[in-house]
């Protein structure tokens, strides 16, 4: 396994419990900012940019979903942090999901938001990997954010739309096909019985990548675990229902950080 170094940042108390925060394929840390300001209140939140995207470290060639652990960990490692909650929005609610199945003694509560046991076949993640090592990210941008936000959403609020557009078009090619070939190995159906941290699964009425049917499967199959079903978002619901998001997550979390 090759460990990436991961950009990232802190925000909240130095001496407040460690929420580290995951961020979606083709993106970086600050999908998450909206949730900063209540999150940062209560917890010492940790951010980071997967490997090869943003101002992380790249890896050349493909990554698992477990390469991807191994670089949140170490960077978890490398603060003297043992255990800690953790959230995250599709890969990175699968990295999520991935800790609380193999190593559940690291997670003190766990968040899994727009995400999935089981992203689809691997032919397709396999051939947009080929299709952005090729033709770079220009090719598949703009219609991966047509699922991403709905219609509405898109017409409303172009600005934050063109943000996180604008971390798709800087995104390397490499990171972001690695990591889609990570997605193309991924399948933890059978495992979610192991997770044993207290989860929270959000799923969007209107989410096109991983519709709520996926959240569903993984509440049904995590004990104990809690569904949240957000209505008038699609696939980065923690943008465009951010006020939302933010209360469930809190709401599961200041008990369990």
């Amino acid at each position: 396994m090759t460990i990436a170094t991961l950009n990232h940042r802190f925000d909240g108390p130095a001496d407040a419990p460690v929420l580290i925060l995951g961020p979606s394929l083709g993106t970086e840390l600050g999908m998450w900012d909206a949730q900063i300001p209540a999150l940062s209140q209560h917890l010492r939140v940790l951010r980071f940019d997967l490997r090869g995207h943003g101002r992380s470290h790249p890896v050349l060639g493909t990554s698992s979903v477990g390469d991807l652990v191994g670089d949140v960990l170490t960077l978890a490692d490398s603060y003297g942090i043992k255990r800690f909650a953790y959230a995250g929005v599709s890969l990175g609610g699968a990295i999520g999901l991935w800790m609380g199945v193999h190593h559940p003694e690291r997670l003190t509560g766990l968040i899994l938001c727009c995400s999935s046991a089981h992203f689809g076949e691997p032919q397709g993640w396999l051939d947009r990997a080929a299709t952005v090592r090729a033709k770079g990210m220009r090719e598949v941008a703009d219609t991966v954010i047509r699922r991403w936000f709905t219609p509405e959403y898109i017409t409303r609020e172009p600005a934050a739309v063109q943000r996180i557009l604008d971390m798709l078009y800087a995104c390397p090619a490499e990171g972001y096909a690695g990591c889609c070939d990570a997605l193309a190995h991924y399948d933890l159906r059978a495992e979610l019985g192991r997770v044993t941290a207290p989860t929270l699964v959000i799923g969007a009425e209107q989410d096109p990548s991983t519709p709520v049917e996926h959240a569903r499967e993984l509440a049904a199959g995590i004990p104990d675990a809690m569904l949240v079903e957000v209505a008038d978002a699609a696939h980065l619901a923690n943008i465009q229902q951010a006020d939302t998001v933010t209360d469930a997550m809190l709401k599961h979390l200041v008990g369990h950080a």
